[in-house]
C-alpha cells in the first residue's frame, strides 16, 4: 500500500482516493480507509522532513514540494466521513420493514440502536464518537440512527465530532510514525497498530451493557 500511496503523494488524486475510501467504508467496512489515511500522512510527514533537509541554505522558508497537505488530508477524511454517515443514515431512515427486521434479528444491531437512542435522547452522543473507531461500528450506529428515525439535528453534530476525532487521530498517528520511523512499512505498521488497538478498545466499550442509573424516586 505504501508504494501505491507514494506514487500518489505528488498528485491531488491522493485526496480523491482517500475521500472515496472513507465515504464507502460505512457500507464496506473491509475497505482499509484508516490504513490509507495513515499511509498518506506517514508519507507526507516523511516527505516533508526529507524535503526540508534537502532545501539549500537560505531557502528554508520555502514549502516542500510534492508533499500532500496534512490539513487538506484531515479535511478530506473528515468531510467524506460525515457524508458517508449521512448517506447511511438516510438509507436506514428509508429502509422500511426489511431493515427493521434485519436489525431485530441482530442482537448487536438492536442493542446498539437502543443505546444510541437513549444517548441521543439525553442530549449526548458519545457512543457515535466511540463507534467511529470500532470495526463496523460506524455502520451500526449510522444505519441504526436512521432506522430509529432519530432527528438529523441530534445525530449530525456527533457525526461531525466523530469524524474529526477519527480523522485527526489517524492523521496524527501517521504523522508521528512518519517523523519517527520515516516512510517505511515499519512506520505505517506501527501507526496502523495504534489505530487497531484504539478500535479494539472502542469495540469493547460498545459491547459493554449500558449501566442504568439508580432511581432517585423516593
Amino acid at each position: 500500500m505504501l508504494d501505491s500511496v507514494e506514487l500518489l503523494t505528488g498528485s491531488p488524486w491522493i485526496y480523491a482516493v482517500v475521500a472515496v475510501s472513507v465515504l464507502l467504508d460505512v457500507f464496506l467496512p473491509v475497505l482499509p480507509s484508516g490504513a490509507l489515511v495513515i499511509a498518506a500522512a506517514t508519507a507526507a510527514a516523511a516527505g516533508s522532513t526529507a524535503a526540508t533537509a534537502a532545501v539549500p541554505a537560505g531557502t528554508e522558508h520555502m514549502p516542500p514540494q510534492d508533499v500532500p497537505s496534512l490539513l487538506a488530508l484531515l479535511l478530506c477524511a473528515t468531510t467524506a466521513s460525515v457524508l458517508g454517515d449521512l448517506v447511511a443514515y438516510r438509507v436506514g431512515w428509508r429502509g422500511g420493514e426489511r431493515l427493521d427486521r434485519a436489525i431485530a434479528r441482530s442482537r448487536r444491531l438492536s442493542t446498539a440502536q437502543e443505546r444510541l437512542g437513549r444517548a441521543l435522547a439525553r442530549g449526548g452522543g458519545l457512543l457515535v464518537v466511540i463507534a467511529r473507531f470500532a470495526p463496523a461500528g460506524r455502520s451500526v450506529v449510522s444505519l441504526g440512527a436512521g432506522a430509529a428515525h432519530r432527528r438529523v439535528k441530534e445525530f449530525l453534530p456527533w457525526s461531525v465530532l466523530a469524524a474529526l476525532a477519527w480523522a485527526g487521530y489517524s492523521v496524527g498517528v501517521g504523522y508521528v510514525g512518519g517523523q519517527w520511523l520515516g516512510a517505511t512499512w515499519v512506520g505505517v505498521a506501527v501507526s496502523v497498530l495504534a489505530l487497531f488497538a484504539t478500535g479494539t478498545l472502542a469495540a469493547y466499550v460498545m459491547r459493554r451493557p449500558a449501566q442504568t442509573r439508580p432511581s432517585t424516586t423516593p
